[in-house]
């Protein structure tokens, strides 16, 4: 397996996109999201995509029902976000294991024709041009906290809070809202945050909403990331 990350300068964003289209699944700015590729048209996404400037935009479609139907092509929301293929491996019944690591948010500007399958888009950068820094804004932690712990009680879910509290305020807000199983719109909303303490507040507002229903989703286990 090979492993780079470098920085994004503005300029060299590009101006084609291929995109992957997954319900459910979010990607931010310096998150990072692991992937197991095994269709076709996105194992030809993938084969091209690690080719500079090796990047693919991540994006949900509006309705999820035909996401997986080769023949479809669902409409998609208009912001996604693109990542950086950091590894690859091939597995020995032909499939790709791959992480992404976030870069920068993009605005569909148009769809382009298809690729070995695969869609592809022309992106607008312009408006999340402050994604390619760090977000260095300050977030209540406190109040993040107090919805968070009895989330996790509440659902049977289990942290090491000493490592929690120890990681920065943007990768342990992009890290919560990528993997609490939040749904498709509400992982849009934290997507299309202006900032972080704003995606801080959508959180909190989530996970206090989440408190007043019944869990859905089976016990799981908040590892280190």
């Amino acid at each position: 397996m090979s492993e780079q990350v470098h920085a994004t300068r503005f300029e060299d964003l590009p101006a084609e996109l291929p995109v992957f289209p997954l319900s459910g699944v979010l990607l931010l700015p310096r998150g990072r999201l692991p992937l197991n590729i095994f269709e076709p048209r996105y194992l030809a996404m993938t084969k091209d995509a690690l080719a500079p400037p090796r990047l693919i935009g991540m994006i949900q479609p509006t309705d999820p029902a035909n996401e997986r139907d080769a023949d479809a092509t669902p409409e998609l929301y208009r912001i996604g976000c693109a990542g950086r293929v950091i590894a690859f491996s091939e597995t020995e019944d032909g499939r790709f294991l791959m992480t992404l690591t976030g870069v920068c948010r993009f605005e569909i500007d148009a769809e382009l024709p298809m690729r070995s399958g695969y869609r592809r888009v022309r992106p607008r950068w312009d408006r999340f041009r402050s994604d390619l820094v760090p977000d260095e804004a300050a977030v209540d932690r406190k109040a993040l906290f107090q919805s968070l712990k009895p989330y996790f009680d509440a659902r049977g879910l289990k942290a090491d809070w000493d490592q929690v509290d120890k990681t920065g305020d943007e990768r342990l807000v992009a890290m919560l809202s990528m993997i609490c199983p939040f749904a498709p719109p509400e992982k849009q909303a934290l997507l299309e945050a202006k900032d972080l303490p704003a995606r801080a507040d959508i959180l909190r507002g989530l996970l206090e909403m989440a408190l007043a229903t019944p869990p859905e989703a089976p016990a799981a286990e908040l590892r280190k990331h």
